[in-house]
């Protein structure tokens, strides 16, 4: 029986410091920051781990930030690296927030772990919480990190077997702009070893 995510990632949170510099991303955080109106806010990030680096990042730039992630270890990291974020034990399948609450939205190496038959319930949700013309920054998995066009199971990272989901990119994007977002930009990025899609939308 296969190790469910919530506990590989308590069990990541053992061995988090000798692995935190792996994957560098502030080209991207500074990207997407640079398109932010206003340039402080409140920001959701969903999957927030240990806080590091987008929480730490956006809080350093006088935003209010609220994570959410299911990992309670992970969140204890947090309290420790990001004390100044407000944390919330969830899947964030299953939180809600209010109307128009967040002029951004992340969701970094986590959507994917999320099923892909719930990514149009969840990405209807950050519309709804987005205020008008926010932005939303997520990391996407596709072929070129699973060998398959649509994909639905298991991959082996840092020596686990993760769960993982996606449909084909023009499924995405359809499904991005049926829920009211404009695409902004998409780039694949090979960071740490691992490719990805990452998508930048904007609330429409």
């Amino acid at each position: 029986m296969k190790e469910s995510l919530q506990t590989i990632y308590d069990e990541f949170a053992e061995t988090y410091d000798s692995n935190r510099g792996l994957f560098n991303i502030s080209d991207i955080l500074d990207s997407f920051y640079a398109q932010l109106k206003p340039q402080q806010g409140s920001l959701l990030d969903l999957g927030c781990g240990a806080g590091e680096p987008v929480a730490r990042y956006f809080i350093d730039q006088g935003w209010d930030v609220t994570g959410v992630d299911f990992s309670q270890r992970m969140l204890q990291l947090a309290f420790k690296y990001v004390p100044e974020m407000r944390t919330i034990n969830s899947d964030m399948l299953d939180v809600d927030f209010g109307v128009n609450q967040f002029n951004a939205i992340t969701a970094t190496y986590s959507l994917f772990h999320v099923p892909a038959t719930a990514h149009t319930e969840l990405f209807e949700k950050m519309h709804r919480w987005l205020s008008p013309s926010g932005r939303a920054l997520f990391t996407y998995a596709t072929s070129a990190y699973t060998g398959s066009d649509e994909f639905d199971g298991y991959k082996t990272f840092m020596n686990k077997e993760l769960y993982y989901s996606h449909k084909t990119p023009g499924k995405l994007y359809a499904d991005l702009e049926k829920t009211g977002f404009s695409i902004e930009s998409m780039e694949y990025r090979n960071i740490g070893g691992e490719e990805f899609l990452w998508v930048t939308a904007k609330k429409s």
